[in-house]
């Protein structure tokens, strides 16, 4: 067991802790404590890849309105308002809707178009998809309008959309895509 003298003051450790860290603020100014770290992790080099470094800052001195210069910040960092997060949502959803109605009938227009004529199993296996596929356009289209009536609640009217007309957008997507005879 080693032995040790309490009367005697422990030796300070060679690394800076915390706590030691925090009382070299003790009795200085605020304004030189930061200034004091700033220079230090400017040569730890902590501010050597930064975005935009050595590009003017982009001040607009006279903002239109009183939320330009928030919508600027907002932009610049990536954020949108909801409305538009809204409008890129419903356009994705379109597409994505739109992408499994045309690749089921170019599969359609392909089936029909070659020499041989389609297998009884094949046939029987594009009108399921066929079925499937109407109904999950169908119910997409439906959520679509939704989120559709959602955002012409919440925007001006000059940024409404028109609500999809689900039936008539369903039947014309079996019109397109008609369903084989099975024997």
């Amino acid at each position: 067991m080693k032995f040790v003298d309490w009367r005697k003051k422990a030796e300070k450790p060679a690394v800076d802790t915390e706590e030691q860290q925090l009382s070299t603020y003790r009795g200085r100014r605020m304004g030189d404590y930061v200034e004091e770290l700033i220079r230090q992790a400017q040569e730890r080099g902590d501010f050597d890849n930064l975005q935009g470094i050595g590009k003017p800052l982009q001040l607009d001195s006279s903002p239109k309105d009183d939320n330009s210069m928030a919508y600027g910040l907002l932009k610049n960092n990536g954020y949108v308002p909801f409305e538009i997060e809204l409008q890129k949502q419903i356009d994705a959803d379109l597409e994505r809707a739109s992408k499994k109605v045309q690749y089921l009938i170019s599969q359609h227009q392909r089936l029909t178009s070659r020499k041989l004529a389609p297998f009884e199993s094949e046939k029987r296996r594009f009108n399921a998809a066929v079925e499937k596929a109407a109904n999950e356009y169908d119910e997409a289209l439906r959520r679509i309008n939704s989120k559709i009536l959602t955002l012409n609640v919440s925007t001006p009217s000059m940024l409404h959309r028109p609500i999809l007309k689900v039936g008539e957008l369903v039947e014309d997507f079996r019109q397109r895509c008609p369903l084989f005879d099975l024997k």
